[in-house]
């Protein structure tokens, strides 16, 4: 009876290690898409489509390295509107996102591993404004621009609030200076970073209202075993010092 127990108990513990380390398919591939969203992600040329190594950004350098360990294979593409990306990851088994906010309303939505980087919500004014608000709902009464289907943008719209959306982001710099709009709903240091690039500086920081993790966001069809051995080799990085030191390269 005992060498029949040991016996079950044995083939038990075998199959859950084998559930445990399932290996994936000889052909198995992430398809990972990204998009401009400097210093994370970013073509190397400032265009908006780059493939493989013409990708850099402190994100791109990570997720790439968290592959490698994972010994995962992927193509990466930068591509453009983000809504378009967002949706596409969405529906599409096998498809992965980043840098995509960490959110309560879209945990449910993907698998996720990271975090890979933090960013801070804010409302920016234009050069010279004299705008104050101290909350959201005060800031309603304002004109405010947004990025479409960005995190942001679906915060303030979960707030009540109805942001004028743009499909690029470097839009809302161009109204802000132009008075088109009254406060630019952006994540920071992405939105001063992207008004650099459009030769605008001095923006106002009216408003701090979230601080938000940076993930890679994976569909939700995507085995368990991808998901462990991405999140595995993530923690060995941070832990040997790879992730900061990636992220002081860039800023």
């Amino acid at each position: 009876m005992l060498k029949t127990l040991k016996k079950s108990l044995f083939v038990a513990l075998f199959l859950a290690s084998g559930f445990a380390h399932a290996e994936l398919p000889a052909d198995y591939k992430v398809v990972l898409l990204t998009e401009n969203f400097p210093p994370f992600n970013m073509a190397v040329d400032d265009k908006n489509f780059a493939r493989d190594d013409g990708i850099d950004g402190i994100a791109a350098d990570i997720v790439r390295e968290m592959f490698k360990r994972a010994g995962i294979n992927y193509t990466l593409t930068l591509r453009f509107p983000w809504d378009r990306l967002y949706r596409l990851t969405l529906d599409k088994p096998n498809y992965g996102l980043f840098s995509t906010s960490y959110t309560e309303e879209r945990k449910p939505l993907f698998k996720w591993v990271g975090p890979i980087g933090k960013t801070r919500w804010v409302l920016l004014s234009a050069p010279g404004s004299d705008i104050k608000v101290s909350s959201l709902q005060e800031a309603a009464k304002y004109r405010i621009g947004a990025y479409k289907n960005d995190a942001v943008s679906q915060h303030l719209e979960s707030q009540g609030l109805s942001p004028i959306n743009a499909l690029r982001d470097q839009e809302n710099v161009k109204k802000l200076v132009r008075g088109q709009i009254d406060l630019w709903a952006a994540t920071d240091p992405v939105g001063r970073y992207l008004a650099k690039q459009e030769e605008v500086s001095g923006l106002n920081t009216v408003l701090l209202f979230k601080e938000v993790d940076q993930y890679l966001a994976l569909n939700k069809d995507t085995p368990d075993e991808v998901v462990e051995r991405l999140q595995k080799a993530l923690e060995e990085m941070r832990a040997e010092g790879f992730v900061d030191e990636i992220t002081e390269n860039y800023l």
